[in-house]
């Protein structure tokens, strides 16, 4: 999550000098989500709480902000307090269809929130890595294991870019809310198909662009850091998965996700450019590339 070329390519910047490099975009992502974990810790609430990067101290809130999601109140009495802050803009498990003993790993796995419901699917015969960006983040999520005893998750500090994972080792891989924000989209992909094992999938929530966005919106560091500037095109996404290697590639947006994108920027119009969508694909049974 915090650390997706086929989205909207990063602008050429004799067209558009506002845009922002790859690495800085990263760097800003990666702040504004150690602000989300630091802020959390101390129990200190943002305005934000209905915002996808934003977080509040106040259970009651981020219950709320979940169960619009589409997470029940058994999924969210599942996880440690403190797992759920809130973010995301799906339930990735929903689709999953996860099976006893099954290694996932979940690209952005913030405070382990995913993690924790994927490792009550897979059991302890299972195994559940979440991969993150940002330091504060892994902390969290390691402390949250801890508390509730997951002894099958783990949590790796990594670019979703470049995972810190061995080829075909895995059985599904799992993302909420965070493939959009990467720069390089088509090589998150090509990681995803690496680690994957023959016939493994992918289930994801992700935000996805409609249309394309305007320059201003595409470049404002806000709208990015909240999960919307940098969405890609439903269009060009499935040309990414599809050139990575994945099949059976299904990108399904949500109309009545536009009320609570609504919320994240309110005023923006950005809901009319962008929608959350469940991202599904299988990596074929036989490869010759993994």
């Amino acid at each position: 999550m915090t650390t997706k070329c086929c989205g909207p390519s990063t602008p050429d910047t004799a067209a558009a000098p506002t845009a922002v490099d790859n690495d800085a975009l990263r760097a800003q992502v990666r702040d504004a989500y150690a602000q989300v974990a630091e802020a959390d810790t101390a129990g200190l609430g943002t305005d934000a709480a209905q915002s996808c990067c934003g977080v509040s101290d106040d259970g009651a809130i981020n219950t709320l902000v979940s169960s619009r999601l589409g997470y029940s109140t058994a999924d969210m009495a599942a996880a440690p307090s403190g797992a759920d802050l809130g973010l995301g803009c799906g339930n990735p498990k929903a689709i999953a269809s996860l099976k006893a003993g099954e290694t996932v790993v979940d690209l952005g796995s913030g405070a382990g929130f995913d993690c924790f419901l994927a490792a009550g699917e897979v059991g302890e015969s299972g195994q559940v890595i979440g991969v993150d960006m940002t330091p504060a983040m892994i902390s969290k999520a390691r402390v949250n294991a801890d508390k509730g005893q997951f002894g099958q998750v783990e949590f790796r500090l990594g670019e979703i870019e470049h995972l810190p994972v061995a080829d075909s080792a895995v059985d599904v891989i799992i993302s909420n809310c965070v493939i959009n924000l990467s720069p390089d989209k088509p090589q998150v992909f090509r990681e995803a198909f690496r680690v994957l094992k023959a016939g493994g999938r992918l289930a994801i929530s992700d935000v996805v662009a409609t249309t394309e966005l305007p320059a201003e919106m595409r470049d404002d560091p806000m709208l990015i850091a909240g999960c919307m500037g940098n969405a890609a095109l439903i269009s060009d996404l499935d040309a990414a998965i599809t050139a990575a290697g994945f099949v059976d590639v299904r990108i399904a947006p949500k109309d009545e996700s536009r009320s609570f994108i609504s919320d994240w920027a309110p005023g923006s119009g950005v809901e009319d450019y962008v929608l959350s969508a469940t991202i599904e694909a299988r990596k074929p049974a036989k490869s010759s590339c993994c």
